[in-house]
């Protein structure tokens, strides 16, 4: 799967406590263009790149704001608690596409329940899902 660079928010992110994505993705300039796909979704991954191990759960939250320090954050979307044992190499989180209700900026809110000492997550904006995966 391709990710750009600039539409990444994480690249094999190690995910053992709490944490934000290590990357902030810039949506838009103005309030006149907020949602940039035109009514056609956006593509997005979240996909373990490394199993965990020791975590209870982790669940993943869509964050928007108006400003890159975001200092208040809108939940646009939020996974349940994932079992750590799902959590194995080539998981894909259940948020498929971004959703709506873009401030302007974008990142993903990684919560991590229980002591987790291994696990990492490439997140980001993709050209389209590869639809031959199934789960092993």
């Amino acid at each position: 799967m391709l990710i750009d660079g600039q539409n990444r928010f994480s690249l094999e992110q190690a995910i053992t406590t709490t944490a934000n994505s290590t990357n902030i993705v810039k949506m838009s300039v103005t309030d006149l263009l907020p949602e940039v796909a035109f009514g056609c979704p956006l593509p997005l991954l979240i996909q373990v790149v490394e199993s965990f191990a020791g975590a209870t759960s982790v669940k993943v939250a869509v964050q928007t704001s108006a400003t890159e320090e975001f200092s208040s954050p809108t939940t646009l979307a939020e996974t349940a608690a994932v079992p750590g044992a799902d959590l194995k190499a080539g998981y894909r989180f259940p948020i498929v596409f971004v959703p709506k209700g873009n401030k302007g900026y974008l990142k993903l809110v990684y919560t991590v329940n229980g002591t987790a000492t291994a696990g990492k997550i490439t997140a980001g904006i993709i050209a389209g899902h590869d639809n031959s995966y199934q789960d092993a």
